[in-house]
Protein backbone atom coordinates (compact mmCIF):
# COMPACT_ATOMS: atom_id res chain seq x y z
CA UNK A 1 0.00 0.00 0.00
CA UNK A 2 0.97 3.84 -0.93
CA UNK A 3 0.77 4.92 2.60
CA UNK A 4 -0.47 8.39 0.98
CA UNK A 5 -3.45 10.16 1.50
CA UNK A 6 -5.58 10.34 -1.44
CA UNK A 7 -3.55 7.86 -3.36
CA UNK A 8 -0.52 7.22 -5.14
CA UNK A 9 1.11 10.51 -7.33
CA UNK A 10 -0.12 8.94 -10.37
CA UNK A 11 0.08 10.90 -13.75
CA UNK A 12 -1.32 10.33 -16.82
CA UNK A 13 1.20 9.18 -19.42
CA UNK A 14 1.24 9.21 -22.99
CA UNK A 15 -1.70 9.58 -24.59
CA UNK A 16 -1.66 7.03 -26.92
CA UNK A 17 -1.31 4.53 -24.12
CA UNK A 18 -3.52 1.41 -24.10
CA UNK A 19 -6.82 1.96 -22.51
CA UNK A 20 -8.09 -0.66 -20.03
CA UNK A 21 -11.97 -1.73 -20.72
CA UNK A 22 -13.79 -3.48 -18.19
CA UNK A 23 -16.96 -5.01 -19.98
CA UNK A 24 -19.95 -5.28 -17.55
CA UNK A 25 -17.55 -5.64 -14.08
CA UNK A 26 -19.61 -7.01 -10.81
CA UNK A 27 -17.62 -5.89 -8.15
CA UNK A 28 -16.42 -2.41 -6.73
CA UNK A 29 -13.41 -4.67 -5.29
CA UNK A 30 -12.16 -6.33 -8.57
CA UNK A 31 -12.64 -2.61 -10.16
CA UNK A 32 -10.09 -1.32 -7.55
CA UNK A 33 -7.82 -4.02 -7.96
CA UNK A 34 -7.54 -4.30 -11.37
CA UNK A 35 -6.74 0.32 -11.24
CA UNK A 36 -4.38 -1.77 -9.00
CA UNK A 37 -2.56 -3.99 -11.08
CA UNK A 38 -2.58 -1.04 -14.29
CA UNK A 39 -0.29 1.62 -11.69
CA UNK A 40 1.99 -1.61 -11.27
CA UNK A 41 2.08 -1.79 -14.90
CA UNK A 42 1.83 2.05 -15.65
CA UNK A 43 -1.18 1.82 -17.43
CA UNK A 44 -3.63 4.41 -16.76
CA UNK A 45 -6.78 4.87 -18.83
CA UNK A 46 -9.36 3.08 -17.44
CA UNK A 47 -12.92 3.14 -18.97
CA UNK A 48 -16.18 1.05 -17.68
CA UNK A 49 -18.79 -0.79 -19.60
CA UNK A 50 -22.33 -0.66 -18.20
CA UNK A 51 -20.86 -1.47 -14.45
CA UNK A 52 -23.34 -3.68 -12.77
CA UNK A 53 -23.85 -1.46 -9.51
CA UNK A 54 -23.13 1.57 -11.14
CA UNK A 55 -20.81 3.78 -10.77
CA UNK A 56 -18.84 5.55 -8.77
CA UNK A 57 -18.82 2.76 -5.83
CA UNK A 58 -16.55 3.65 -2.40
CA UNK A 59 -15.34 0.08 -2.03
CA UNK A 60 -13.62 0.01 -5.32
CA UNK A 61 -11.34 3.15 -4.08
CA UNK A 62 -10.73 0.97 -0.27
CA UNK A 63 -9.09 -2.07 -2.61
CA UNK A 64 -7.24 0.04 -5.18
CA UNK A 65 -4.30 0.54 -2.51
CA UNK A 66 -3.32 4.23 -3.26
CA UNK A 67 -4.38 4.21 -6.90
CA UNK A 68 -7.04 6.79 -6.46
CA UNK A 69 -6.70 8.99 -9.71
CA UNK A 70 -7.21 5.83 -12.03
CA UNK A 71 -10.24 5.37 -11.02
CA UNK A 72 -11.24 9.12 -10.50
CA UNK A 73 -10.13 9.65 -14.29
CA UNK A 74 -12.21 6.66 -15.18
CA UNK A 75 -15.38 6.96 -17.96
CA UNK A 76 -17.95 5.00 -18.21
CA UNK A 77 -19.63 3.92 -21.05
CA UNK A 78 -23.26 2.33 -21.84
CA UNK A 79 -22.19 -0.62 -24.64
CA UNK A 80 -19.01 -1.63 -25.93
CA UNK A 81 -19.43 0.26 -29.23
CA UNK A 82 -19.30 3.41 -27.60
CA UNK A 83 -16.10 2.48 -25.37
CA UNK A 84 -13.81 2.12 -28.72
CA UNK A 85 -15.46 4.61 -30.78
CA UNK A 86 -12.38 6.72 -30.67
CA UNK A 87 -9.77 3.38 -30.89
CA UNK A 88 -8.24 2.17 -33.79
CA UNK A 89 -6.73 -1.23 -32.68
CA UNK A 90 -9.44 -3.57 -29.90
CA UNK A 91 -7.93 -6.57 -28.47
CA UNK A 92 -10.10 -8.40 -26.59
CA UNK A 93 -8.85 -11.18 -24.08
CA UNK A 94 -10.69 -14.63 -24.35
CA UNK A 95 -9.89 -17.53 -22.17
CA UNK A 96 -11.84 -19.95 -24.82
CA UNK A 97 -12.12 -18.90 -28.31
CA UNK A 98 -15.60 -19.93 -28.95
CA UNK A 99 -15.32 -20.61 -32.84
CA UNK A 100 -14.17 -18.13 -33.88
CA UNK A 101 -11.59 -16.83 -36.90
CA UNK A 102 -9.54 -14.15 -35.51
CA UNK A 103 -5.40 -13.85 -34.64
CA UNK A 104 -4.50 -14.67 -31.20
CA UNK A 105 -1.74 -13.52 -29.45
CA UNK A 106 -0.50 -14.32 -26.04
CA UNK A 107 0.03 -11.23 -23.95
CA UNK A 108 3.80 -10.83 -24.99
CA UNK A 109 2.96 -10.97 -28.31
CA UNK A 110 0.14 -8.52 -27.71
CA UNK A 111 1.94 -6.05 -25.61
CA UNK A 112 4.67 -5.35 -28.25
CA UNK A 113 2.07 -5.17 -30.92
CA UNK A 114 0.21 -2.53 -28.72
CA UNK A 115 3.63 -0.96 -27.85
CA UNK A 116 4.13 -0.70 -31.71
CA UNK A 117 0.34 0.87 -32.22
CA UNK A 118 1.32 3.70 -29.55
CA UNK A 119 4.32 4.28 -31.19
CA UNK A 120 2.41 4.93 -34.24
CA UNK A 121 0.36 7.54 -32.53
CA UNK A 122 -2.79 5.08 -32.72
CA UNK A 123 -4.82 4.99 -29.87
CA UNK A 124 -5.99 0.87 -28.68
CA UNK A 125 -7.79 -0.94 -26.18
CA UNK A 126 -8.08 -4.15 -24.47
CA UNK A 127 -11.45 -5.72 -23.44
CA UNK A 128 -11.92 -8.14 -20.16
CA UNK A 129 -14.88 -9.36 -20.05
CA UNK A 130 -17.33 -9.90 -16.80
CA UNK A 131 -15.90 -11.87 -14.06
CA UNK A 132 -18.38 -14.79 -13.75
CA UNK A 133 -17.99 -15.75 -17.68
CA UNK A 134 -15.60 -13.42 -19.72
CA UNK A 135 -16.58 -11.54 -22.93
CA UNK A 136 -19.50 -12.93 -24.90
CA UNK A 137 -19.07 -13.40 -28.57
CA UNK A 138 -20.39 -10.42 -29.29
CA UNK A 139 -17.87 -8.27 -27.22
CA UNK A 140 -15.15 -10.45 -28.95
CA UNK A 141 -16.53 -9.81 -32.71
CA UNK A 142 -15.42 -5.93 -31.81
CA UNK A 143 -11.72 -6.90 -31.67
CA UNK A 144 -9.27 -6.86 -33.94
CA UNK A 145 -7.41 -9.77 -32.27
CA UNK A 146 -7.57 -11.81 -29.13
CA UNK A 147 -5.28 -12.28 -26.02
CA UNK A 148 -5.24 -15.81 -24.60
CA UNK A 149 -2.54 -16.17 -22.31
CA UNK A 150 -0.21 -19.17 -21.85
CA UNK A 151 -1.23 -20.75 -18.67
CA UNK A 152 -1.42 -24.63 -16.94
CA UNK A 153 -3.99 -26.17 -19.53
CA UNK A 154 -5.13 -27.83 -16.81
CA UNK A 155 -6.10 -25.01 -14.52
CA UNK A 156 -6.44 -21.24 -16.28
CA UNK A 157 -8.90 -19.18 -14.06
CA UNK A 158 -7.63 -16.06 -13.24
CA UNK A 159 -9.97 -12.90 -11.49
CA UNK A 160 -10.30 -10.13 -13.60
CA UNK A 161 -7.64 -7.95 -11.52
CA UNK A 162 -4.93 -11.12 -12.31
CA UNK A 163 -5.61 -10.89 -15.91
CA UNK A 164 -5.44 -7.19 -16.05
CA UNK A 165 -1.73 -7.37 -14.09
CA UNK A 166 -0.62 -10.21 -16.36
CA UNK A 167 -1.29 -7.56 -19.71
CA UNK A 168 0.14 -4.47 -17.87
CA UNK A 169 3.14 -6.24 -16.24
CA UNK A 170 3.95 -7.23 -20.08
CA UNK A 171 2.95 -4.12 -21.31
CA UNK A 172 6.09 -2.39 -18.81
CA UNK A 173 8.42 -4.69 -20.16
CA UNK A 174 8.48 -3.60 -23.26
CA UNK A 175 9.96 -0.75 -22.19
CA UNK A 176 11.54 -0.93 -19.43
CA UNK A 177 15.51 -0.90 -18.85
CA UNK A 178 15.97 -2.77 -15.66
CA UNK A 179 18.55 -5.37 -16.72
CA UNK A 180 17.35 -9.11 -15.64
CA UNK A 181 20.05 -9.84 -13.74
CA UNK A 182 21.90 -7.39 -11.35
CA UNK A 183 24.25 -7.30 -8.12
CA UNK A 184 22.47 -5.45 -4.94
CA UNK A 185 25.22 -3.47 -3.26
CA UNK A 186 23.37 -0.86 -1.22
CA UNK A 187 26.21 1.55 0.03
CA UNK A 188 29.30 -0.24 -1.27
CA UNK A 189 30.29 -1.47 -4.96
CA UNK A 190 31.53 -4.24 -6.79
CA UNK A 191 35.17 -4.79 -6.31
CA UNK A 192 37.55 -3.75 -8.57
CA UNK A 193 40.36 -5.76 -9.91
CA UNK A 194 42.86 -3.89 -8.34
CA UNK A 195 40.91 -4.11 -4.95
CA UNK A 196 40.98 -8.02 -5.16
CA UNK A 197 44.48 -8.43 -5.84
CA UNK A 198 45.19 -6.06 -2.98
CA UNK A 199 43.41 -8.49 -0.81
CA UNK A 200 45.03 -11.15 -2.62
CA UNK A 201 48.31 -9.74 -1.49
CA UNK A 202 47.41 -9.66 1.79
CA UNK A 203 45.97 -12.99 2.24
CA UNK A 204 49.29 -15.06 0.40
CA UNK A 205 51.68 -12.87 2.46
CA UNK A 206 49.86 -14.58 5.51
CA UNK A 207 49.61 -17.55 4.33
CA UNK A 208 53.40 -17.56 3.77
CA UNK A 209 53.97 -16.21 6.81
CA UNK A 210 51.79 -19.68 8.60
CA UNK A 211 52.94 -22.33 6.15
CA UNK A 212 50.14 -22.84 4.56
CA UNK A 213 51.42 -22.83 1.15
CA UNK A 214 54.65 -24.22 2.00
CA UNK A 215 54.46 -27.14 -0.06
CA UNK A 216 56.10 -25.97 -3.61
CA UNK A 217 54.77 -28.42 -6.30
CA UNK A 218 51.25 -27.41 -4.74
CA UNK A 219 51.74 -23.55 -3.82
CA UNK A 220 51.06 -22.24 -7.48
CA UNK A 221 47.56 -24.69 -7.91
CA UNK A 222 46.79 -23.79 -4.42
CA UNK A 223 46.85 -19.98 -5.15
CA UNK A 224 45.57 -20.37 -8.55
CA UNK A 225 42.24 -21.80 -6.86
CA UNK A 226 41.95 -18.93 -4.54
CA UNK A 227 42.08 -16.65 -7.02
CA UNK A 228 39.17 -18.41 -9.45
CA UNK A 229 37.12 -18.41 -5.78
CA UNK A 230 37.57 -14.36 -5.89
CA UNK A 231 37.21 -14.22 -9.98
CA UNK A 232 34.17 -16.49 -9.84
CA UNK A 233 31.53 -14.15 -8.32
CA UNK A 234 31.34 -9.68 -8.02
CA UNK A 235 32.92 -9.64 -4.23
CA UNK A 236 32.15 -5.93 -3.41
CA UNK A 237 34.63 -3.96 -1.49
CA UNK A 238 32.67 -4.49 1.92
CA UNK A 239 33.46 -7.83 1.73
CA UNK A 240 37.05 -7.48 0.93
CA UNK A 241 37.25 -5.29 3.90
CA UNK A 242 35.69 -7.84 6.17
CA UNK A 243 38.31 -10.58 4.64
CA UNK A 244 40.97 -8.33 5.14
CA UNK A 245 39.95 -7.78 8.55
CA UNK A 246 39.47 -11.76 9.54
CA UNK A 247 43.40 -12.42 7.73
CA UNK A 248 44.57 -9.78 10.01
CA UNK A 249 42.69 -10.89 13.40
CA UNK A 250 43.86 -14.22 12.27
CA UNK A 251 47.56 -13.28 11.89
CA UNK A 252 47.45 -11.16 15.29
CA UNK A 253 46.09 -14.34 17.32
CA UNK A 254 48.56 -16.68 15.72
CA UNK A 255 51.51 -14.08 16.55
CA UNK A 256 50.17 -13.95 20.17
CA UNK A 257 50.10 -17.70 20.73
CA UNK A 258 53.72 -17.53 19.51
CA UNK A 259 54.86 -14.91 21.89
CA UNK A 260 53.17 -17.18 24.75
Amino acid sequence: MTGRNGGADLAPPAPFDPVVILVRPQLAENIGTTARAMANGGLFHLRLVAPRDGWPQPRAWYASSGADRILEEATVFETVDDAIADLHRVFATCPRPRHIIKPVMTARGAAAELRATSSRKLKSGILFGPERAGLDNEDMARADTLIRYPLNPRFMSLNLAQAVLVMAYEWYLTEDTVPEQYLMTNETHVATKGEVENFMTHLLRDLDECGFLHHEQKRSGMIRNLRHLFARGEVTEQELRTLHGVVSELSRARKIRHMK
